[in-house]
């Protein structure tokens, strides 16, 4: 029974200190993991952002005139 009871102490420390050393690991890690995510995600918006504008663009511009109008007089100053 003793046996029993020392590999259950020997797995319980195994399975604490596994625990501890992820949790340390994935700590440290944090910084690095948000820089790249973060780095990923401005990619991919502005990939998605350029494919939109000129589509976008093209609807709103309207039509260049092929002819323009006469000259427009400029207003005489009072003083």
């Amino acid at each position: 029974m003793q046996k029993v009871f020392n590999v259950l102490s020997v797995a319980g420390f195994v399975l604490s200190a596994g625990m501890v050393a992820g949790s340390l690991v994935l700590y440290t890690k944090i910084p690095s993991l948000t820089k790249l995510y973060m780095s990923e995600l401005k990619l991919e918006l502005t990939k998605l952002v350029t494919d939109m504008v000129p589509g976008q663009i093209d609807d709103v511009m309207p039509e260049l005139p092929s002819a323009t109008g006469p000259a427009i007089e400029t207003p005489k100053l009072p003083f």
